[in-house]
């Protein structure tokens, strides 16, 4: 089976919102989460690292900062961020916030 979401809108429910931001997961398929949020302007993530696991952010809309293990990066809308293993990452938004879309191994927990 196939299924269909818009980058804007990855369908799921919504797993933490607070703030900060609105975090929603899509949970449909058996072994990764897509999973989106909308973080506000001048907020952050809490940050967090997954031993064992990799993880791809996608920037849809907005900018900000992405810090990996305590360096920061610009990050814009078009900007894909590729997260290796067991590197602490947290993402800072600018003054127009921002809207990222991640893809990670389903079987772990945030």
């Amino acid at each position: 089976m196939s299924i269909l979401v818009n980058i804007n809108n990855i369908g799921g429910s919504i797993t933490k919102e607070d703030d900060r931001y609105t975090v929603k997961d899509n949970t449909l398929l058996n072994n990764l989460v897509v999973s989106s949020t909308d973080l506000k302007p001048m907020k952050s993530t809490s940050g967090h690292n997954h031993k064992g696991q990799e993880e791809v952010y996608f920037f849809i809309r907005g900018d900000g900062k992405m810090e990996l293990d305590g360096k920061e990066m610009v990050v814009k809308e078009g900007d894909a961020v590729l997260i290796e293993d067991g590197v602490f990452h947290r993402v800072h938004a600018g003054p127009k916030g921002c809207y990222f879309v991640c893809v990670f191994d389903g079987k772990r927990s945030h």
